[in-house]
């Protein structure tokens, strides 16, 4: 096989694991992380095969995921606030696919309760990675005059982290981003 073969390959393999990884993602936000390897497959359009050869255990698959969205997550804030129509916008995307990122990571916890070293390490990697993403589009919202000043990124990232976490054994009738929606209109500049 030559180079450009591998190369062409390790392109594919990478195009086909991000494929993978998204659709894992959309599917454990919708179904929860328990949800069938066959309707994961489906989603990514692959072979429940394929899913096991690059993920052996769920554990695997749910941790990659996380990876994938704190990577997305973190990438995202800087595209967010060149594109957003203000920075307040860009917070409020930022949080959408944050809140979307969270649903997951509940679900880690109970799929790394044989590694609790690995959750360490990924908890982390989650703050070391997303703490300066969000203190940036924090920055320019208040440059803007869009929110108050003093809003420390670990607090704003806990409070939707904690709205999240009681939508599980709220009800029916919680709607966790109504509930976020609320938070981040309290952080705007009233003044």
């Amino acid at each position: 096989m030559g180079a450009k073969e591998s190369t062409a390959k390790r392109s594919d393999a990478r195009r086909n694991e991000k494929a993978l990884l998204d659709a894992a993602a959309a599917v454990f936000v919708t179904d929860g992380v328990d949800a069938p390897v066959r309707r994961i497959a489906a989603e990514a359009g692959v072979g429940m095969g394929t899913i096991y050869r690059h993920f052996p255990t769920r554990a695997d698959l749910v941790v990659a995921v996380y990876r994938h969205q704190v990577d997305a997550c973190a990438e995202a804030g800087p595209a967010l606030l060149a594109s957003a129509e203000s920075p307040f916008a860009a917070l409020r995307d930022w949080v959408d696919l944050f809140v979307n990122f969270l649903v997951t990571k509940h679900g880690l916890a109970a799929a790394s309760r044989n590694d609790p070293d690995g959750f360490t390490a990924l908890h982390g990697l989650f703050l070391e990675r997303l703490l300066p993403v969000l203190a940036e589009i924090l920055d320019a919202a208040r440059e803007a005059g869009e929110i108050r000043a003093g809003i420390p990124p670990l607090h704003l990232l806990r409070a939707i982290g904690d709205i999240c976490a009681g939508a599980e054994t709220a009800g029916p009738d919680y709607d966790a981003r109504f509930a976020i929606g609320l938070l981040l209109d309290g952080c705007r500049y009233l003044g």
